[in-house]
């Protein structure tokens, strides 16, 4: 995507806020969502787009490369850095490398989503293409999200033979150029119309774009180059990935047909609401419902955490929607070692119902409580 303008891909002005970003970037992954436009290629590219344009506005250090040098790699070159797009960096840790290269995202859901390619990866040369695009939903937790974690993905996938390495060729049998199109794949025809000449070309149907003459197929493949294989991959899912985000495991798809690149694995993160929490970017939130009596003489109250019970300190004469801060009590930011907070709001409940004692108590306490202790009760009065 290097001729177009990343802050054009996504809506947004050049100073847009990383808020605005990430909001212009939520709403495009899920326009173009491969679940609501299946089969639909132009929707999967544009997600791509969306992907690679976030995984470099989305990082700081890429952000300020981009704008200042046109590339998010700075002055010393446009060579691009593995690792899942959309979450910056030089790599997306804990993926081992028998998995394959990580490109940049929401990329790459799913590419990430989808990481953009340039048009010579896809076709390296008329006879290679590049195989399909797998996409695949992983369902978290709120803490798995949160924090991290390593999940599994089992699947089905087209891969290159191992027998005979993609040749199609039983192993140590003759392998030929195509003597039809000479080795190129396609053939060249030269139809004379009104116009003048015409030149077209087409997969040669002696080879079907390979450009070679297998003498023997191999017994494993049927002389195809690629069998169907049952796969488990381990992922480790970094903490603070967000919901709807979409993850690109570079060159995890489909195998690619006559020597071509194999597809990407575009994985879309859904995650599921906690009972209590609230989650907002990297900070999380409560309401916390006190007794009056704990608004009025203090209290220590249990409140929830992610992954874990705290104990929240309670003022005494706490007001009702004071919102107190636990520090780092909350997500994980990404690809970083530190962690957003957690903040309770402070609900006071009275009770449904008194009897005649507790009225009376209530009324001893209401009239040894001067009226000048309610500053905004006064306030209200005195301009009323």
């Amino acid at each position: 995507m290097a001729n177009k303008n990343y802050y054009d891909v996504l809506g947004v002005n050049k100073n847009a806020s990383d808020d605005e970003i990430k909001k212009a970037y939520r709403t495009l992954a899920k326009k173009y969502h491969p679940d609501l436009n299946p089969g639909n290629a132009e929707a999967a590219e544009k997600l791509k787009e969306v992907n690679e344009a976030y995984s470099v506005l989305s990082d700081k250090t890429k952000r300020q490369n981009y704008d200042t040098y046109g590339n998010e790699n700075g002055p010393q070159g446009f060579g691009g850095a593995g690792g899942f797009s959309g979450f910056g960096g030089s790599g997306f840790g804990g993926f081992s490398s028998d998995f394959g290269d990580f490109g940049d995202i929401f990329s790459n859901i799913f590419g990430s989503a989808f990481g953009g390619r340039s048009s010579s990866r896809r076709t390296r040369t008329a006879q290679q293409t590049q195989g399909a695009d797998i996409q695949v939903k992983m369902k978290l937790t709120f803490a798995e999200a949160a924090f991290g974690c390593r999940k599994s993905v089992n699947l089905t996938r087209t891969e290159t033979c191992t027998y005979c390495n993609g040749s199609g060729a039983k192993n140590g049998t003759e392998i030929s150029t195509c003597s039809r199109c000479k080795g190129t794949g396609t053939i060249r025809q030269t139809q004379n119309t009104l116009f003048g000449q015409v030149v077209s070309e087409s997969v040669c149907p002696d080879c079907h774009g390979t450009g070679k003459m297998v003498k023997e197929k191999c017994p494993h493949c049927g002389g195809s180059g690629t069998t169907r294989q049952n796969r488990t991959i381990e992922l480790n899912i970094p903490g603070g990935v967000d919901n709807d985000q979409v993850l690109t495991l570079r060159g995890q798809g489909e195998a690619g047909k006559n020597g071509g690149p194999n597809g990407d694995m575009q994985i879309l993160i859904q995650i599921e609401p906690h009972k209590l929490l609230k989650r907002e970017g990297y900070d999380v939130y409560v309401d916390v419902p006190i007794s009056f009596t704990e608004a009025l003489l203090g209290a220590k109250v249990k409140i929830p955490g992610i992954n874990e019970t705290l104990e929240l300190t309670i003022p005494e004469l706490t007001q009702s929607g004071t919102i107190l801060t636990v520090k780092g009590k909350g997500i994980k930011v990404l690809n970083k070692n530190s962690y957003g907070d957690l903040y309770a709001k402070i609900i006071i409940e009275l009770p449904k119902s008194l009897d005649r004692s507790s009225k009376q108590l209530v009324q001893e306490l209401n009239d040894n409580i001067s009226k000048n202790q309610y500053a905004r009760k006064k306030s209200f009065n005195d301009k009323l």
